[in-house]
């Protein structure tokens, strides 16, 4: 019998998305580990479902590259090496660059302001040294510009790719110079789009996307 306490309330209609959004979850915030088996047992308790939709959302984090799936044995959750770090990084700057970029031309004023409001947030996060509203709001930042870009086709490609590296993303210990800089660089970025400086913009961004390359790699020493 399902433990209601334990249950997640997964709505029935597409119920292998919902479940693939839910493991999505707990594979980004860390709830579930690189390289950790999948217990199929232990999930469909949890979510209150049987085997087969839960095998179905396993298929569909494999394409995204969260999960491996092992023949005959499950699947386990997916892990990064150190090349396909770096080749990881180098698109998803790119990809960035090019978001902010278009934002500069398509974001509305509102928009600009709600990622100006989500900085100042963010820096008061780093002052106090709240890391879970720090990297929250460092998230809801990046994602909000790839929206202010109008450019679905990019947004889904970004979103594919940097899901692989989120969580090393955000909780590879930073030092405080890089961290302080990191915090820097969020303040120059809100600076630069409310100027809408398309010239600018892109490469500043693109550098910062790339320094969280060193910060993940000497982190966790791949």
């Amino acid at each position: 019998m399902t433990d209601p306490a334990r249950s997640i309330g997964i709505k029935r209609r597409y119920l292998h998305d919902e479940v693939a959004e839910r493991l999505r979850e707990l594979i980004l915030s860390g709830e579930l580990e690189p390289r950790e088996r999948i217990n199929e047992n232990e999930l469909c308790e949890r979510f209150g479902i049987s085997r087969t939709p839960l095998r179905e959302a396993l298929k569909i984090l494999a394409t995204e590259g969260l999960l491996e799936l092992l023949p005959n044995r499950g699947a386990r959750v997916g892990s990064v090496s150190e090349v396909e770090i770096h080749e990881i990084i180098e698109v998803v700057a790119g990809l960035e660059a090019l978001a902010v970029e278009f934002a500069c031309s398509a974001a509305t004023e509102s928009e600009i302001d709600a990622i100006e409001a989500k900085t100042l947030m963010m820096e008061r996060a780093y002052q106090r040294g709240d890391d879970d509203t720090y990297f929250r709001l460092n998230r809801e930042i990046h994602h909000a510009i790839m929206q202010a870009s109008r450019n679905e086709t990019l947004a889904g490609i970004y979103a594919n790719l940097s899901s692989r590296i989120q969580r090393m993303r955000d909780r590879a210990h930073k030092t405080p110079e890089q961290w302080r800089s990191a915090m820097e660089d969020h303040l120059e970025i809100a600076r630069l789009l409310r100027a809408r400086d398309k010239a600018n913009l892109p490469r500043v961004m693109r550098e910062h996307i790339r320094r969280v390359k060193e910060v993940i790699v000497a982190a966790y020493g791949i």
